[in-house]
């Protein structure tokens, strides 16, 4: 990998050369996207059942390093509503400690993936998968608003989706208008906030007017300082957390899902931006900056962090156009912080409810859920396993799943492309010749022709040695036409090794004719050619026929 592709934006933006005008511009935009951040931030922990402040120090730590380090020029990083799920439940299993080593684990694998080039191909993540897991968080975090949103009196809420549905029917009795009222005018304001005013996001005002109500009139609605207590006003110093050696083979497949998960929203965010400015992110650098983020932010206390979607178009929309923008981002975070933490313990969890409510129906892509039921059936399969899992089972199962089923249908479709049949008169071909003004001098009666059409993978291996199998009596000589054989793997290779012992065995002559380049090289590095002969690898059909009867 050249230096230039592992070269920060922040390089090569200021290598470039940095006026003042686009300066002013992006501290605007800083400073906007930090106001948006804000209630996300600490809705986004609270939901994934860490402390509020957890939520501010990852938008204003990671944010910092995945702006500072990053491959795209507008990406802003910090906690995601995709991560909630997958935290909230290593939180419940392994503990504090337990997430940010997980974390770390994730950010390490982040880093090696981006420094061998694995960035391009973590985009090839199948669009199913993504839409399905992507609806299937957005269910899970709708259902796990329902307590607070309600206000229901419930000691603990299961952490699997069907006992948590029946244990919030159970406390529906327990209902409070009042918080209702809450979640509802959040909701409201929100969806029906001025365009005009977009400036000032609309969940900010929220959360305020939420807090200031429920404060001056002594309203009886649950606050994150009644169930937290105090928020922090400044960054906790930096610390390793306590690593159980015997939990850590436990932890690597909650790692596996953070890294696939981060850097595929990541990935996602920057393509986003990349059409919202007409620039190229660096995908390779990208992963290694989403690494570097969650190695450190865990160390602050901090939660897993990637690419926000939401707020990189924030960011594009207010006029920022260099990695500056999310620095400014942070610090205004880290300001906010440590100027107003405590009072934020004032709001309304009620509102924090009606925020993620509003998070969750925008994230599930439901009209893109709906077009997949008009798409192929295996995308239907992939789709509705992918969703189902993520629902019912879990996030980092359906992941996995998703991608393992993705491919082996990927592996049918292909296996379906590939096609072997026996030519038997080259007047029923519909070529006669592969080469342009050559002509046939036929096929001798003792000459049996097979042509693979398609990728020689190991799908269509099994159906090319159930064609051959098919041949009565052993010809003099049979001959593989390969010229529509783009590519070939290990398992195609052994089909091949298999038929020419099987010609030895029965002392045919076996022929090769329009090898590509792929096959070529893979039969030459394996030995197969000079086993065959080099006499034996034709360019073409007819030349193959008139060295038979040569």
């Amino acid at each position: 990998m050249g230096a230039s592709e592992l070269e920060p934006k922040l390089v090569t933006v200021l290598r470039e050369g940095y006026s003042r005008a686009q300066f002013v511009q992006d501290v605007v935009a800083g400073v906007i996207v930090g106001i948006v951040a804000l209630p996300l931030a600490i809705a986004f922990a609270i939901a994934s059942g860490v402390n509020p402040e957890q939520g501010l120090v990852t938008a204003i730590v990671a944010g910092f390093l995945i702006s500072a380090l990053g491959g795209s020029r507008v990406q802003i990083g910090g906690p995601t509503g995709a991560f909630v799920v997958l935290v909230y439940g290593i939180v419940r299993e392994f503990g504090p400690d337990g997430l940010a080593v997980a974390t770390m684990l994730a950010g390490a694998l982040l880093v090696v993936l981006g420094l061998v080039r694995l960035g391009t191909v973590i985009r090839f993540i199948p669009y199913p998968v993504t839409v399905g897991f992507t609806s299937g968080i957005a269910v899970i975090i709708g259902i796990g608003q329902m307590r607070d949103a309600l206000g229901l009196r419930m000691d603990s809420v299961p952490a699997e989706f069907a006992p948590k549905v029946a244990a919030l029917v159970d406390a529906l009795g327990t209902l409070q208008p009042m918080t209702v009222a809450f979640t509802v005018g959040t909701i409201v304001l929100i969806t029906m906030w001025p365009r005009r005013w977009s400036r000032v996001p609309g969940s900010l005002v929220a959360l305020v007017a939420a807090a200031v109500l429920a404060r001056a009139l002594h309203l009886p609605v649950e606050t994150i300082g009644d169930r937290f207590g105090s928020v922090g006003s400044s960054l906790p110093r930096p610390h390793l957390p306590a690593i159980d050696w015997a939990m850590l083979p436990r932890l690597f497949s909650p790692a596996l899902a953070i890294a696939l998960l981060g850097g595929i929203e990541s990935l996602l965010s920057a393509v986003v931006a990349d059409g919202m400015t007409g620039r190229r992110h660096r995908s390779n650098v990208e992963l290694v900056a989403q690494g570097f983020a969650n190695v450190i932010t865990p160390l602050f206390g901090g939660i897993p962090a990637t690419g926000a979607i939401a707020r990189t178009a924030t960011n594009v929309r207010s006029g920022g156009r260099t990695p500056v923008a999310g620095i400014v981002h942070s610090i205004t975070l880290l300001l906010i912080l440590l100027v107003a933490g405590p009072q934020a313990a004032m709001i309304p969890l009620a509102s924090l409810a009606g925020i993620l409510l509003v998070v969750a129906w925008r994230m599930g892509e439901w009209h893109l859920f709906l077009q997949i039921f008009r798409s192929t059936r295996s995308d239907l399969f992939v789709l509705l396993s992918t969703f189902l899992l993520t629902v019912f089972v879990d996030l980092t199962i359906a992941i996995q799943s998703g991608v393992v089923f993705a491919a082996l249908l990927f592996m049918r479709r292909m296996a379906e492309m590939t096609e072997v049949k026996s030519i038997t008169d080259l007047t029923d071909d519909d070529e006669r010749n592969d080469a342009p003004g050559a002509s046939s001098p036929g096929v001798p009666p003792d000459v049996q022709i097979f042509e693979i059409q398609g990728p020689f993978f190991f799908g269509a291996a099994h159906k090319f040695r159930h064609t051959l199998d098919r041949i009565a009596t052993s010809p003099r000589v049979l001959i593989l036409r390969l010229r529509q054989v783009p590519a070939m793997d290990a398992t195609g290779l052994r089909a091949l090794e298999e038929v020419l012992a099987q010609c030895r065995r029965s002392e045919t002559t076996l022929v090769l004719s329009g090898v590509h380049p792929q096959p070529r090289a893979l039969l030459a590095r394996s030995g197969f050619l000079d086993r065959l002969g080099p006499d034996r690898i034709f360019p073409d059909l007819a030349a193959a026929l008139r060295w038979i009867r040569g």
